[in-house]
């Protein structure tokens, strides 16, 4: 390291801390788990936010009110980066009334003390970085054209949602649904129209389904909705009240010019993800071959 003035005075060394990007700390871990910052510097808009004299004491209390919902996550990474000696790297959002959405990353090394671990390191707002991640993912799982959720997030639902059944079994079914004679439409009104509709319908339906219930585009003119706790039958029931309301848009080319077919189908236990789309595909097209505008189900 290149030092170009070794005898900074202690005045000058506190003004010099305000400009830092973050603020620094020594973060003492005692063996019983206590707990405790012995140094707290530096950008005054975070520590404006802090209640240093709590954060000095038995500090656990403090960190868990300001890490709120990111607390076990949090202490989870202290107590590895303690236990193992290896770098702690966590990120949380700051509970604090005058703050919306304001998020601190967190950077430390940890070294052995005397009684415990010392981490010495730096906190800095990461706000900024959030959002822009927070926007690319939903830039990611969001179809442009409708709002919805895309297939990537769709099949992110459905493997939760397995997950979930297979650990209390708890039932979920999906409807695949899809607009009837969506081509004529294009090919007689323009491509404009066509999307006015798809847009329509994805409107439509997500008024009518629950706010655990997710409504996905698949691609095209076909869309699926997943709702979770959800048995066949009762999920038919609300397909049938979807397709009803469908066919009494009026678009501009008359009441019961648009419609859709539906196929339903439920989870089985242990099913791949492909396996239960297909079902609702062939579902799907077992209402397409009834005369559409219709619902089919299959067990």
């Amino acid at each position: 390291m290149y030092v170009i003035n070794s005898s900074l005075t202690a005045p000058t060394t506190e003004a010099l801390l305000p400009c830092l990007p973050g603020v620094i700390f020594q973060l003492d871990r005692s063996p019983d788990g206590t707990l405790r910052f012995t140094y707290l510097e530096g950008d005054r808009d975070i520590l404006d936010h802090l209640d240093r004299a709590a954060l000095t004491d038995s500090a656990n209390e403090a960190i868990a009110q300001l890490t709120g919902e990111h607390w076990p996550m949090v202490s989870a990474a202290i107590e590895r980066s303690a236990r193992w000696l290896v770098p702690l790297a966590t990120r949380f959002r700051l509970c604090h009334p005058s703050r919306k959405a304001y998020w601190i990353g967190v950077s430390a090394s940890p070294v052995r003390a005397d009684d415990g671990v010392r981490f010495n390191g730096m906190m800095m707002n990461i706000t900024g970085q959030v959002v822009n991640e927070q926007r690319l993912e939903k830039r990611c799982h969001t179809d442009v054209l409708t709002g919805l959720p895309n297939r990537r997030k769709l099949m992110l639902e459905l493997n939760r949602l397995s997950m979930v059944s297979e650990q209390d079994s708890t039932p979920f079914s999906i409807m695949m649904i899809d607009v009837d004679h969506f081509k004529r439409f294009n090919d007689r009104f323009g491509h404009a129209y066509g999307d006015e509709i798809l847009r329509a319908l994805a409107e439509r339906t997500r008024a009518l389904l629950r706010d655990s219930d997710m409504l996905a585009r698949l691609g095209g003119e076909e869309f699926v909705a997943v709702a979770p706790r959800t048995t066949l039958g009762h999920c038919y029931r609300v397909a049938e009240r979807v397709r009803d309301s469908i066919a009494k848009l009026d678009l501009g080319a008359g009441t019961g010019e648009v419609t859709i077919s539906i196929g339903v189908a439920e989870y089985r236990s242990q099913e791949r993800l492909a396996t239960l789309l297909k079902r609702a595909d062939k579902a799907l097209y077992r209402a397409k071959d009834t005369g559409r505008d219709c619902v089919y189900s299959i067990q």
